[in-house]
C-alpha cells in the first residue's frame, strides 16, 4: 500500500490542464452501450497519457457538488491490458471496467483511465507476477519477489485531473482503501466510498482474497471459495518454462515446417548494412 507524504502538493498547486477533448461511443461485448467525452491533459504530474471519460449528466454533478448536493461518482481504474481488452480471469478489472461504465453514466461522473499496469510495475513484469503465481506466491508476494513494490501506482495524476475539472468533492467508486487515503492527502474531498460488486470466478479468487486480507479491501467473498485462500504453495504445480527449441519443436509437430527456422535470404553484393543493425 503506497503512503502519502504530507508534504506531497495539493493538485491545485501544480494544476493540469485540459488539452483535447472527444465524444465516443462505447459498446462493450454484452451490448451494454455509453457515451463518454474522453477528455486529454497537459502537465499531468507523472507525464503519462491517463484518460479521463465524463459520463451520464457529469456537467450537472460539478453544479451539485456542494455540501447539500451529490458529488460526481468516480472511479480510479488502472489499466489491465490482459483483462479490460482480453477478458483474462486471473483477475476482476475487466468486470469492475464495465460496471463502472454503468454506474458512473446513470449518475452522472467521470472514469479516470490511469496507465499504470499491473499496479504500476509494466506490463511484461505483471506477467512475470503471473508465473510466480503458479508456484504459489500472492498477487503481492510475486511483485515484491521480482524486487518491485507491493503497490507502486500514484494517484497525484488522478487529483490533477479531477481538478482540472473542478471535482473538489467526489463519490468514490471501490473497494480499495489506499485510493480513498491517496486522493484526501492530496486534497480532493472524498465524501463516500461506494463498492464496486464482487466479480470472482475460479480463475481470481486468490487474487481476490489475498487484496482483501493483505490490502484491507473491501470484499465480501463467498463462503464456498474460502478454503482455497490458504492451499498451500507445495500442493500447486510446479511452472515450466520451455526452452526456444523446445518451443519450436512444438510448433513443429501442429504444423510441420512452421517451427523450423527459415534460412536467411542471400544478400545481393551491393547491399550494405546499417551501422545500427550490427
Amino acid at each position: 500500500m503506497t503512503v502519502m507524504s504530507e508534504t506531497v502538493a495539493r493538485p491545485f498547486e501544480q494544476p493540469a490542464a485540459v488539452r483535447s477533448q472527444v465524444t465516443v461511443p462505447l459498446r462493450f461485448p454484452d451490448g451494454f452501450t455509453a457515451t463518454a467525452e474522453i477528455m486529454t491533459f497537459h502537465g499531468l504530474a507523472d507525464g503519462k497519457e491517463h484518460l479521463l471519460l465524463a459520463l451520464g449528466k457529469w456537467e450537472r454533478t460539478l453544479l451539485d457538488q456542494g455540501p447539500e448536493g451529490t458529488a460526481p461518482l468516480v472511479r480510479l481504474h488502472s489499466e489491465c491490458l490482459t483483462g479490460d481488452a482480453f477478458g483474462s480471469e486471473r483477475c476482476d478489472c475487466g468486470p469492475q471496467l464495465r460496471e463502472a461504465v454503468e454506474e458512473i453514466a446513470a449518475v452522472g461522473g467521470f472514469l479516470l483511465y490511469m496507465r499504470q499496469e499491473g499496479r504500476g510495475i509494466g506490463l511484461y513484469s505483471k506477467l512475470d507476477a503471473y508465473a510466480l503465481q503458479d508456484t504459489g506466491l500472492d498477487t503481492y508476494e510475486a511483485n515484491v519477489a521480482l524486487g518491485r513494490g507491493e503497490d507502486e501506482r500514484d494517484y497525484s495524476a488522478a487529483a490533477q485531473m479531477l481538478g482540472a475539472l473542478g471535482a473538489a468533492r467526489i463519490r468514490l467508486l471501490t473497494n480499495n482503501p489506499d485510493k480513498v487515503g491517496q486522493l484526501t492527502a492530496l486534497g480532493v474531498d472524498v465524501s463516500e466510498q461506494v463498492p464496486t460488486g464482487v466479480h470472482v470466478s475460479a480463475a481470481n479468487h486468490r487474487y481476490l482474497a489475498a487484496k482483501r486480507s493483505h490490502t484491507a479491501h473491501t470484499i465480501d467473498l463467498p463462503a464456498e471459495i474460502l478454503p482455497r485462500e490458504i492451499l498451500p504453495a507445495e500442493t500447486l504445480p510446479a511452472v515450466i518454462i520451455p526452452s526456444h527449441d523446445e518451443l519450436l519443436a512444438r510448433v513443429d509437430a501442429l504444423i510441420p515446417g512452421c517451427g523450423t527456422v527459415p534460412r536467411k535470404p542471400r544478400r545481393s553484393a551491393a547491399f550494405r548494412k546499417p551501422p545500427w543493425l550490427n
